[in-house]
């Protein structure tokens, strides 16, 4: 495990240890099972994980699923499968729906004693009766319902017996409170609705600000660690861990969300683009969710990388795209395996090859990292080449190909281009070229130089394949931030994906498994699709001019 720097939530823990607070710390990851989890989500996983071992704690995947409309198992299955992907393997796994027994005790408890009650108010009054941030709320004419009136009303509401959306229970704490959410908020509702572990069991779920701070403390979390919007919920969170007698009582402290230029994280937005198709699903791998990155070709490793580079820390920020890019970026030059792709092909016939020759060079698989050895790659009289490495007429330092040019066939022969085939449009669709024979892959004999180098694949022995090429998603750099009168949807990038069918590919990628990283060589980084065979996606280019802060 990558070591954990330091942070102001370390020290926030380092000081809860020195006093006594606990000396086992046990954090959790709470996600909704109501969509896929993004790369946002993995700075969530990323604090509370790495947080847990740095401590030799303990660390718990828990599903909060208290709201059955929106949920399902497709999401719950998605979780567990990203965080194991991840390498963030939970020392266990729980449901918040396994606690609603103990909620219901809770929320009987609090009746008993006078700290909530059962409201009639619609949703529209209560909303009118809360007040605003300069003026108090109201009490609701139900608020003095006596204990046992208000147990009463809780039970049937447990029994079916009212509408949804007829009554609630309210925690009676200050109306008048210049904290909106201690406003009498409110800890159950009525919904009836088919839940995806508990059935029908239930027609009341308690909310999140109730369940889930005692869900923390039964399962003796110590820091519920989670995102800078849930800080005004704070004092409702530590209201309820201190009136429902649980010891040791959990701490909530928040953290920075995570927003990546050119991307949205609102898993609302997510589903609209899929739903309306278009993206090709969850895991396109334009999308910021781990599945759609995974598909894409980013590691584990790069992800947590570029978390830890973005910091942890209480203000917002909007972390630039390119820092993801740099961090896989940095990883595959050292990693992934070099292969010979032509993503646009152009024929070269070598007239002074023989026909029906074929010979091997070897090539590195990767020059950074010797211990990679080389491969045997075939070569005969008929190639591709990038149309992009043959001008016509060539602009000022132009270093490829050109008609009287010669260029290098990285690790074979140098070759001088003799004729151009066209088509009736003036297309150029071949090139008729002579090799160097005796100078080989070496230099020329006579001393001359030769500048220019390509890569090719021969056509005898190149495999079809198609590759995706990808770019951000949307055009607007802070997407959460779109101008007045717009929609995010005006910002879709229309660029986002060029496909290219027709690859010519360098045959030892026939043998390529879905997930497999290599460098196209001059061309970027590519991972093979985990749903199409023989298709390559573009994980990110060879370069680029950001640099990061150290």
């Amino acid at each position: 495990m990558m070591e954990t720097p330091s942070n102001f939530i370390t020290e926030i823990i380092d000081e809860d240890i020195a006093n006594g607070f606990q000396d086992r710390i046990h954090t959790r990851f709470p996600p909704e099972p109501n969509g896929y989890l993004h790369i946002g989500s993995a700075k969530a996983i990323y604090i509370n994980w790495s947080t847990a071992k740095k401590y030799n704690g303990l660390f718990n995947l828990r599903y909060d699923d208290t709201n059955p409309v929106k949920e399902d198992t497709e999401y719950v299955e998605s979780i567990e499968e990203d965080l194991r992907w991840l390498g963030a393997n939970p020392d266990g796994i729980y449901y918040g729906s396994d606690y609603f027994d103990q909620c219901y005790a809770c929320a009987e408890k609090l009746i008993r004693e006078g700290k909530a009650y059962v409201c009639d108010l619609t949703p529209e009054e209560m909303r009118e009766y809360r007040g605003t941030l300069t003026e108090p709320g109201k009490e609701s004419p139900y608020r003095n319902r006596t204990p046992e009136e208000n147990l009463d009303l809780f039970h049937r509401m447990k029994n079916g017996e009212f509408p949804d959306g007829s009554r609630t229970l309210r925690a009676k704490i200050d109306m008048a409170s210049p904290n909106i959410n201690m406003r009498d908020p409110a800890i159950y509702r009525i919904v009836r609705a088919n839940h995806h572990r508990q059935g029908n069991k239930w027609c009341i779920y308690p909310l999140y600000d109730f369940a889930h701070p005692i869900q923390d403390a039964i399962e003796g979390i110590t820091h519920s660690l989670c995102s800078m919007e849930f800080e005004n919920h704070r004092p409702l969170y530590e209201w309820v861990v201190n009136n429902t007698d649980f010891q040791p009582k959990p701490k909530q402290r928040e953290f920075a969300r995570l927003n990546v230029t050119h991307t949205v994280m609102s898993k609302r937005y997510l589903r609209q683009l899929v739903e309306e198709g278009r993206v090709d699903g969850w895991d396109d791998p334009r999308m910021p969710t781990l599945c759609g990155l995974r598909r894409r070709g980013y590691t584990p490793s790069a992800i947590f990388e570029f978390v830890r580079r973005a910091g942890i820390a209480k203000a917002n920020s909007l972390v630039d795209i390119r820092l993801l890019e740099y961090c896989i970026r940095d990883e595959l030059n050292s990693t992934a395996l070099r292969r010979m792709a032509v993503l646009e092909p152009l024929k070269v016939v070598i007239t002074n090859y023989p026909e029906g020759k074929t010979e091997t060079f070897p090539v590195s698989n990767n020059p950074v990292d010797p211990e990679s050895g080389t491969r045997q790659v075939a070569f005969s009289r008929t190639l591709y080449i990038e149309k992009t490495d043959f001008a016509l007429e060539p602009p000022p330092k132009y270093q490829r190909l050109r008609l009287g040019g010669e260029v290098r066939l990285m690790g074979a022969y140098l070759i001088k281009c003799d004729e151009v085939i066209q088509d009736e449009s003036g297309q150029v669709t071949e090139l008729h070229c002579t090799a160097d024979l005796e100078a080989g892959n070496g230099n020329p004999l006579d001393g001359r130089k030769v500048r220019g180098t390509i890569h090719w694949v021969s056509a005898n022995h190149a495999i079809d394949g198609g590759c995706m090429l990808y770019d951000n998603l949307f055009t607007l750099e802070n997407v959460n931030d779109v101008p007045e009168g717009t929609d995010y949807l005006d910002y879709l990038n229309p660029q986002s994906l060029t496909e290219l069918k027709g690859c010519k590919l360098e045959a030892s990628l026939a043998q390529a498994k879905p997930g497999d990283r290599f460098q196209f060589v001059r061309m970027g980084y590519f991972c093979a699709d985990s749903r199409h065979p023989g298709r390559f996606n573009r994980i990110v280019t060879l370069k680029d001019s950001f640099k990061p802060e150290k």
